[in-house]
């Protein structure tokens, strides 16, 4: 989800870029997670203005100046949204009252004289200021080109074929400028022809740091189009000599960063330091500086001085409300500082804190990780093969006095001392049965086989399990394991017992169906199903129908045994 300050961001691009309606919704989302921000109040008023909202700007430029009674720029913002309103006595009392806050701003002062001017011409019967539209189309008519020309700002742009197309466009059809308004040189030249061309005395990038205010227009002199607003538009035309010697220390901080990065880039790193340590002394409420900072001592393997400045760049972003993601990149670098130093608990609280304030994908990839490498040393420091062996003794005490759940608790508590002992997962899976907790006993087993694949008891219970589960089938397929497995015959007779007893089951199924029951329900289940479309099985079985003699052959190998197992368990096979 955006920052108040990351839409605000928006809507001032939007507002350059000429998209005025977009730059009404960013600033309007910003104010709705900031509804005390004057600036967003202005800007957006700002912004409906230059959409001749004028309403709509008075009732914004009111907020900010309840909000920021001292501050100079609501009462221009007010002043240009009466004068818009053609309110020309209110636009001028607006103007004075904010000149009482800031009696040298231009902006003010310019804004008054505008105001004093159209009032003027309405108490004399003048025209009015309404149709500024058709002032501004007005100034393309007659010798354009040679006009714009004649001035060496905009003599420039005749080099563009497009420029002169959209020029000729306008000329054609005045009601096209509004097409063309985002581009910078056709509202300069605008201005140009309008005989207001010392707008641009101080060049493009200036005109793109003035705020928009709608003028008044002299009676030869028709209002200027609307101006593209900074991204920074809270700031005034002419700064104080404090706010003077403040930007200046900013530019030069910024430079030194830019000489920081150079050196850290080149791993020169002494000198990094040097850099990024002048410009926090430039300028100390800059997380960034502090960030990059921290970053240098991390490469040179200075993790507590890293995190030390961390530390800090964290206390300057709470302080001065820097953008989340510079507080989280702090937190994330102290993260993976204490990861260098082997501090897993202190970097996974780090790694968390970090994703609090913005969820990044490489800070949770660190995080997953760092959690399971604790995860596995905590695991690793609790094996004891001694201690093993005592917990699965007394699991087996529990289990002979048919205390199942405290016998479950031992045998577990056997395999976290060793994971790697087939037979405490074989002891545990006996338990579970008798729990009747029968897809948990499986599990067991399976674990149990896969370290050791000759652990016949493993499969006798998993076979008891899938009877329990009434999954006769399988465990009949567990009971060939078993066999196969079991070469000194131990288990012979549960093997066979348990072999019976399935069968018997299935007997006892069947005779509950008719055949069209049992294929129909065959059908409905998919291993069943599948079987059944095997076209090896179904010449199978077209062969056992004319000689029973040849299902012997066929149960010699496994996987054929294992299907028919299953047909017979289905019902779909019968034994005689």
């Amino acid at each position: 989800m955006s920052t108040a300050n990351e839409l605000k961001a928006k809507g001032n691009e939007a507002f350059a870029a000429g998209n005025h309606t977009a730059a009404i919704d960013f600033f309007s989302q910003a104010i709705e997670l900031d509804p005390t921000n004057h600036v967003l109040y202005s800007n957006r008023s700002a912004s409906q203005s230059s959409l001749k909202k004028y309403t709509e700007a008075l009732a914004d430029a009111e907020k900010t100046v309840e909000l920021m009674p001292a501050w100079a720029k609501g009462y221009s913002r007010k002043g240009a949204a009466l004068f818009g309103l053609q309110e020309y006595a209110m636009a001028v009392a607006t103007y004075q009252e904010g000149l009482k806050h800031d009696p040298e701003s231009a902006l003010l002062k310019k804004g008054l004289s505008d105001a004093e001017a159209a009032l003027e011409q309405e108490k004399d019967g003048g025209a009015g200021y309404g149709d500024i539209a058709n002032q501004m189309a007005n100034a393309f008519k007659g010798d354009v080109l040679a006009k714009i020309a004649a001035n060496p700002k905009t003599a420039s742009y005749l080099a563009d074929p497009e420029f002169v197309k959209k020029v000729r466009d306008i000329q054609a059809n005045p009601e096209n400028m509004s097409k063309y308004m985002s581009d910078q040189r056709i509202t300069m030249a605008m201005f140009t022809l309008m005989g207001m061309g010392d707008v641009f005395a101080k060049g493009a990038d200036d005109f793109m740091n003035e705020a928009d205010e709608p003028k008044a227009r002299s009676p030869t002199q028709p209002k200027p189009a609307p101006k593209a607003e900074p991204k920074a538009m809270e700031v005034d035309e002419d700064a104080s000599e404090e706010d003077k010697e403040t930007a200046a220390k900013k530019a030069r901080a910024s430079g030194a960063k830019d000489k920081g990065n150079a050196a850290y880039k080149a791993r020169n790193f002494d000198e990094a330091l040097v850099q990024y340590s002048n410009a926090i002394e430039l300028d100390p409420t800059d997380i960034t500086f502090l960030n990059n900072k921290a970053a240098v001592y991390f490469e040179m393997g200075k993790y507590d001085e890293c995190i030390e400045t961390a530390e800090q760049a964290i206390e300057v972003g709470r302080e001065y409300r820097a953008d989340y993601k510079h507080i989280a990149k702090a937190m994330g670098r102290i993260g993976t500082a204490y990861s260098k130093k082997d501090n897993l608990d202190k970097a996974i609280e780090f790694y968390n804190r970090s994703l609090t304030e913005h969820r990044a994908a490489d800070v949770l990839t660190k995080l997953r990780a760092l959690e399971k490498l604790r995860k596995q040393r905590e695991e690793d420091a609790y094996l004891d093969d001694a201690k093993s062996n005592e917990a699965r003794e007394r699991g087996n005490e529990f289990f002979k006095a048919a205390k199942y759940a405290e016998a479950q608790a031992e045998y577990s508590e056997a395999i976290k001392r060793n994971p790697s002992d087939p037979r405490n997962y074989a002891n545990r899976a006996a338990c579970l049965t008798k729990l009747i907790a029968l897809p948990d006993a499986i599990k067991d087993c399976d674990k149990c086989v896969s370290l050791d694949p000759t652990y016949v008891k493993a499969y006798t219970r998993k076979a008891n399990a899938l009877f329990l589960m009434r999954e006769y089938a399988e465990a009949l397929d567990a009971l060939e394991e078993a066999k196969t497995h079991d070469k000194e015959k131990k288990n012979t007779v549960e093997i066979n017992q348990t072999e019976a007893k399935c069968y018997s089951a299935i007997s006892e199924q069947n005779s509950r169906q008719t055949p069209e029951e049992a294929i129909a329900r065959a059908q409905a289940n998919p291993k069943i199903a599948a079987v059944l479309a095997n076209p090896i099985m179904q010449n199978i079985l077209q062969q056992m129908q004319s000689d029973p003699r040849a299902a012997r052959e066929h149960l010699k190998n496994p996987a054929i045994a294992s299907n028919l197992r299953k047909l017979i368990a289905a019902g779909i096979v019968r034994m005689g």
